[in-house]
């Protein structure tokens, strides 16, 4: 295993949590909490196996309408996860970005986030992302926004506009290119995430559902990725020479 390849950047969207509840006659919140459980092995094995970054779907811009309820418990999850979850993540040198419009959150909620990520700004084992209010057209829209802002305030010409300086706006922008995205819960869409970041990842399906997603649900997708010929756009045989 130690000569596996290695994804630089693994994205996940957590999905199955109220599947798994009302599995167990139990409410859709229920799974969500017990989803917090997946989560920590995930970051675990990403830090243990060299992965340089792990963004986590954790809510997406549709997500508000879902019942207010279940938004409600999300947010305070989100809340007590982050009261209690950073200092853990401190220690072992993970660094933690919240990316997504966060706009629409509780003032108190914004401030942990940021104070949670200047603790950690400086760590450097793993990045840890949480897309949260995030789309994968609003990123892709906001960063058009700022290379306007710029044209318009003639910083640059529209002539000058490139992949490189349109990823640049983007939110994952001082990252490696996405290698692996993972959807557990048994769909295969990639439901409006990381729509420019995933040009040419690897996409991964599993029917586990997100509580279920344990380090060997996460290995098998990691042995999946090491087994598949990555082109760019060349030949087989150009890739084997």
């Amino acid at each position: 295993m130690s000569s596996q390849i290695i994804p630089r950047h693994v994205a996940i969207i957590m999905d199955g949590n109220g599947r798994w509840a009302k599995q167990r006659g139990k409410l859709r919140t229920f799974g969500h909490k017990a989803g917090v459980e997946s989560v920590r092995n995930a970051v675990s094995l990403a830090r243990r196996k060299g992965i340089e970054a792990l963004t986590l779907f954790a809510f997406s811009s549709e997500n508000w309408s879902r019942p207010a309820e279940e938004v409600g418990v999300l947010m305070e999850l989100f809340n007590l996860v982050l009261k209690s979850e950073v200092k853990k993540l401190h220690k072992n040198d993970v660094r933690l970005k919240v990316v997504g419009d966060l706009g629409r959150f509780d003032v108190k909620l914004v401030e942990r986030i940021r104070a949670a990520e200047q603790m950690t700004a400086n760590n450097q084992s793993l990045v840890l992302n949480i897309a949260a209010n995030y789309g994968g057209r609003w990123d892709i829209v906001q960063a058009a926004r700022q290379l306007a802002d710029k044209v318009a305030a003639g910083e640059i010409d529209s002539s000058e506009i490139s992949e490189a300086s349109f990823d640049a706006q983007t939110s994952l922008a001082s990252l490696p290119d996405l290698d692996l995205l993972i959807r557990t819960g048994g769909e295969s869409r990639v439901s409006n995430f990381l729509l420019w970041q995933m040009a040419y990842a690897e996409l991964y399906f599993t029917p586990a559902l997100w509580p279920d997603f344990n380090e060997e649900e996460f290995e098998l997708a990691l042995a999946d990725f090491a087994a598949r010929q990555r082109r760019f756009g060349m030949t087989s045989e150009q890739v084997e020479t």
